[in-house]
C-alpha cells in the first residue's frame, strides 16, 4: 500500500528542520524517525536513503521557486517591477520552506558536486543571470542608477533577502508580502524622510540672502 502523500510531506517537514537544525552530516536516520514519532526502518518504507530525504526537500524548494520566479521574469514586467516581484517571491518561499533554505545556505556548495546534487550548481547559475540581467536592464533604461557596480548591487540583494532565512518564522506579525514591502522600500527609496532629503538637495534661501534681495 502507497504511504498516504500527507504523510510523506509530514515527514520531509521534519527532515528539513532536522537538518536544518543539526546539519546533513550529524543527522541520522534514527534521529529523524525519532523527531517523526517512528522506528527508524519505518522510514525506509517512505523513502530509500537520507540522500534522498535530502533531495527531495532541496528539489521540491527549487522547484517552487522557480515556478514562481519564471512567471515573474515571463511577466514582461519593467526592471524595478521585476526585481520588486522577485524579492516578494523569495520571501514567500522563506515563508514556506525555511528549513529547505537554511539547509541550501549550508550545505549546497558541497552537495553541488555530487552528481545527484549538479541541479543546485545550475540552479545558482540560473539565479544569478536572472537577477543580474534585470539589474543591467534596470541601468540601461535608465531606472536604476547608471553607477551601480551591478555585480555587487546583486550580491548585496541577494544576501539581504535570502539572510531573512535566519530569523524569519511563519504566521509572525508582519506576512511575507508585508515584509517585502518594507524591504523594497528601503532597498529602492531608502530610509531617510523625503522631505527631509529634498531639503538637503534644495536648501531654503537663507534670511541674509532674503535681506540682500
Amino acid at each position: 500500500m502507497t504511504p498516504p502523500p500527507e504523510r510523506r510531506r509530514e515527514l520531509l517537514a521534519t527532515a528539513a528542520e532536522v537538518f536544518a537544525a543539526h546539519g546533513y552530516k550529524a543527522t541520522t536516520v534514527r534521529r529523524i524517525a525519532d523527531e517523526a514519532g517512528m522506528l527508524a526502518g519505518s522510514l525506509y518504507y517512505h523513502f530509500d536513503s537520507k540522500e534522498s530525504i535530502l533531495d527531495e526537500i532541496l528539489s521540491t524548494f527549487l522547484d517552487e521557486l522557480w515556478d514562481g520566479y519564471d512567471a515573474v521574469l515571463a511577466a514582461g514586467l519593467g526592471p524595478r517591477e521585476t526585481i520588486e516581484a522577485l524579492v516578494t517571491e523569495s520571501f514567500r518561499e522563506i515563508d514556506r520552506h525555511g528549513s529547505a533554505v537554511a539547509i541550501y545556505q549550508k550545505e549546497s556548495r558541497h552537495l553541488a558536486r555530487q552528481p545527484r546534487f549538479a541541479y543546485l550548481a545550475e540552479s545558482q547559475e540560473k539565479f544569478e543571470k536572472a537577477w543580474l540581467g534585470t539589474l543591467e536592464r534596470g541601468v540601461a533604461d535608465r531606472v536604476f542608477r547608471a553607477d551601480l557596480d551591478i555585480r555587487l548591487t546583486y550580491r548585496f540583494l541577494r544576501d539581504t533577502v535570502w539572510v531573512a532565512a535566519s530569523w524569519y518564522r511563519p504566521g509572525g506579525q508582519h506576512s511575507p508580502e508585508e515584509i517585502a514591502r518594507q524591504y523594497l522600500s528601503m532597498v529602492l527609496d531608502g530610509v531617510a524622510v523625503r522631505a527631509v532629503r529634498a531639503v538637503r538637495e534644495n536648501p531654503e534661501p537663507t534670511a541674509k540672502a532674503h535681506s540682500d534681495s
